[in-house]
């Protein structure tokens, strides 16, 4: 029996290199449901291949357009903030999460109701509603499996163990194109620098938080919400070659570590098709190049994000929310040449200071109405500081 999937976000990243483990095993999977915003045409061209029974673009401009191009394909379409339910009926088998940023927080909630298994490559979504996220997961007994290679390598390695058992969990970072930078150079980086990340083809916004490493940040705090692990046993190393993604050190004395090269569709095939071999041209790691993996604590003078990760885990529920907001205002700001690289996590360290703060960190979110609204002020708050 083929198994269905709703895949959210089909015309990013992930969505594509979901589309393409799916295709090497097309015979057994059948696409219940793609959405995209914008990327009509993409939408169109990925509706029509694989034969999707309903697609979502949320963009009503667009909605005309793809109706017209998949009327012949009796293909079902469907446009703006319309609740899944009314899309999909039954309960599919795997759904993947890969809406970019705040937006696909209820997108993924909703979808925990009509999945088996939920793949969540938004990280935002568990930053931002894991209390949320949580209590729906219990409700409709679904499961929840990460895709980031950080998370999905934490899961493989921990498997059958329990908190006791675990001394460290090491998330690896690469440190980005500025790595060998000194302090003082990062006052005059160009955006264009920073987006060209030396190992992963990634978007500019996740390119950026790379370079500073806001997204090691971002991973240590998913990691918390999503694995039963003590905060304190997570440690971020710098691993330039990117090819370990996961390091846990036990405390019988065994360490492990998993391996695989820069592509995502290594963790997504490996989630969809139960850990079988369906992908034959993936890149393999040159065995030369395991002689020469290097590791190195994080220089907090480079990359004083790290000293962030305490402040976001013990300061409120919407703490992380409030700073993954300010962190993408400023990411957009400093694309746009309106300010200098490090006042990126300057700005941020000004957020937990202000006096309105804790007001809105502490708050327990009971719905994505209450992550909205801290992450709202966040967002002004961000900008009012930025023009000042």
């Amino acid at each position: 029996m083929k198994k269905k999937i709703i895949i959210l976000g089909s015309t990013g990243s992930i969505g594509k290199s979901t589309l393409e483990v799916i295709k090497k095993n097309k015979k057994n999977f059948s696409v219940i449901l793609l959405t995209a915003n914008n990327s009509y045409k993409k939408l169109i061209a990925q509706a029509k291949e694989f034969k999707a029974k309903n697609v979502l673009i949320n963009n009503p401009v667009y909605y005309v357009k793809v109706r017209n191009a998949l009327k012949k394909n009796k293909i079902k379409v469907y446009t703006g903030n319309i609740p899944l339910s009314n899309i999909v009926s039954k309960k599919v088998d795997f759904t993947m999460a890969a809406i970019v940023g705040i937006a696909g927080l209820q997108p993924t909630i909703d979808t925990i109701k009509l999945s088996k298994i939920v793949a969540i490559a938004n990280k935002e979504s568990i930053i931002c509603g894991w209390e949320i996220i949580s209590k729906v997961v219990k409700k409709y007994n679904t499961k929840i499996v990460p895709v980031d290679s950080e998370h999905y390598s934490i899961m493989e390695l921990t498997k059958g163990f329990k908190d006791n058992d675990i001394e460290e969990i090491i998330i690896t970072a690469s440190g980005g194109p500025f790595l060998n930078f000194k302090k003082k150079q990062l006052l005059n980086v160009k955006p264009q620098q920073a987006v060209n990340h030396p190992n992963w083809n990634m978007g500019k916004k996740i390119s950026v938080d790379s370079a500073n490493l806001m997204n090691k940040v971002f991973e240590v705090i998913e990691a918390c919400k999503i694995f039963n692990f003590e905060s304190n046993k997570y440690r971020i190393m710098i691993h330039p070659q990117s090819y370990v993604h996961s390091i846990v050190r036990f405390k019988n004395g065994l360490i492990k570590m998993i391996l695989y090269n820069t592509d995502m569709k290594i963790p997504i095939s490996n989630i969809l098709n139960g850990n079988k071999n369906y992908l034959t041209n993936i890149k393999k790691i040159d065995s030369k190049l395991l002689s020469n993996l290097r590791f190195n604590d994080v220089n907090l003078e480079m990359f004083p994000s790290v000293k962030i990760i305490k402040k976001c885990l013990n300061l409120g529920y919407l703490a992380p929310t409030i700073i993954n907001a300010s962190n993408e205002v400023l990411v957009t700001l400093f694309l746009q040449n309106k300010i200098k690289f490090p006042n990126i996590v300057g700005t941020i360290s000004k957020i937990f200071k202000d006096k309105d703060f804790k007001k809105y960190a502490r708050r327990k979110p009971l719905s994505v109405k209450d992550v909205n609204i801290a992450d709202n002020w966040a967002r002004l708050k961000t900008i009012s500081i930025c023009v000042k």
